[in-house]
């Protein structure tokens, strides 16, 4: 059956990664996502290192159920083809630096000229005003402005630390689809096309509030700094690798006690309740860290998922793929890309009860549909082929 969005044609004018996953994340639904890139390179992620077959893993990952047409949108040739485009869209989507879609001549009030009710959706770093509206913007330094280095680094008195992954950059994709699909059933209902705005940085200060801002929450009894629980984390050294243990309340502590064989630690003044076991959290964990590395991690988890206790092994981004429950739940599938190979990826982590296949079309070449969409719009072989030769486009392979 067709995905929830089929039917939504996007408009996707954005690179790197929080645009592609955005508009990705639509595409495994069921809408017809036209990625847009300039003839020359496209999308900055195709020049990416780890590549097989001319096709590197962060493009693969981010572009797949897509199509690519390749216009030169600096030409007034180019403009016109990609307003032809919108004229059947239900969305664009652009990432542009703040000002750049309108120096482009398609901006908002460009666009709806063409399609009145779209869904016209800007993306930007730091946000579109204030001092560092006009800034270049990458991941970590929305990390550093956000907090959320310092929230990684457990204190406000030790160094920053990054969080090892481009999490603002995920996570505004993740923002922007669910806006996305919101303004989508908006419209629906009133018939008019909304303009999403989001930010980088927006996304994260947002995404930080529900759990790493309580000593923000009371306005005038801020805490001048942000004390750290605990400088230690919850993994635990085991004789061949880490397992990782998370106890919260009383019934959870006795379990563990239990299992590790220590009953006196029921006792002790300093664990008799989650208050004062999180006040002692140093001692706590030690503690038990103190019982756990003389064991196994096979050990440890079979005495403490006998006993009740939330546990799991902590893996290796390898050993997780055959992990019995990563398998179990089909989240990781196969399936071949005519010039990069086999190639693994996980599937779109929410399924519909109605379409849970997973069949996905691979990334698609830089420009391989330029020739067919922009036939639909009216245009003779002829006109694109003259269009090619001058560098407005770049026809897909088996028409250039």
């Amino acid at each position: 059956m067709p995905g929830p969005l089929d039917g939504i044609r996007v408009i996707d004018l954005t690179a790197m990664v929080s645009g592609p996953l955005c508009t990705m994340m639509l595409a495994d639904q069921g809408a017809e996502v036209i990625k847009i890139e300039n003839p020359a390179g496209g999308d900055f992620t195709r020049s990416a290192s780890n590549r097989r077959g001319g096709y590197p893993a962060s493009f693969l990952n981010n572009n797949r159920n897509k199509r690519s047409v390749a216009l030169n949108l600096k030409a007034a040739e180019g403009r016109e083809a990609l307003l032809r485009l919108v004229d059947s869209a239900d969305v664009f989507v652009q990432n542009f630096r703040p000002g750049v879609i309108e120096r482009m001549g398609l901006g908002e009030a460009v666009i709806r000229e063409v399609a009145p009710t779209i869904v016209y959706v800007s993306i930007s770093g730091f946000g579109e005003q204030g001092p560092y509206g006009q800034k270049p913007v990458y991941d970590p330094l929305i990390q550093g402005l956000s907090g959320l280095a310092s929230v990684q680094a457990g204190s406000d008195e030790r160094r920053p630390q990054l969080v090892r992954t481009i999490l603002p950059d995920k996570l505004t994709g993740v923002v922007a689809a669910q806006a996305i699909t919101a303004a989508l059933l908006a419209r629906a209902r009133t018939g008019k096309g909304e303009h999403v705005r989001l930010s980088m940085l927006d996304a994260v200060i947002a995404f930080l509030w529900g759990s790493d801002m309580g000593s923000q929450t009371f306005v005038a009894d801020a805490l001048p700094q942000q004390e750290a629980a605990s400088f230690q984390d919850l993994i635990y050294e085991t004789t061949d690798g880490h397992i990782t243990i998370a106890v919260q309340n009383d019934r959870e502590w006795e379990a563990l006690t239990h299992a590790l064989e220590r009953p006196q630690w029921l006792e002790d003044p300093r664990f008799r309740n989650a208050a004062l076991r999180q006040d002692n959290i140093d001692a706590r964990l030690e503690l038990t860290q103190s019982v756990i590395r003389h064991g196994s991690s096979e050990h440890w988890l079979q005495r403490l998922e006998a006993h009740g206790v939330p546990c799991a092994p902590v893996l290796t981004r390898q050993a997780m793929l055959d992990h019995p429950q990563v398998q179990a739940n089909g989240i990781l599938r196969e399936y071949d890309h005519p010039a990069a190979g086999r190639l693994r990826q996980s599937r779109p982590a929410a399924r519909f009860a109605g379409n849970d296949a997973f069949e996905p079309q691979p990334a698609p070449a830089l420009g391989q549909d330029t020739h067919t969409l922009l036939s639909r719009c009216g245009y003779d072989d002829a006109t694109l082929q003259k269009m090619h030769a001058a560098g407005v486009i770049r026809l897909d392979q088996e028409n250039g």
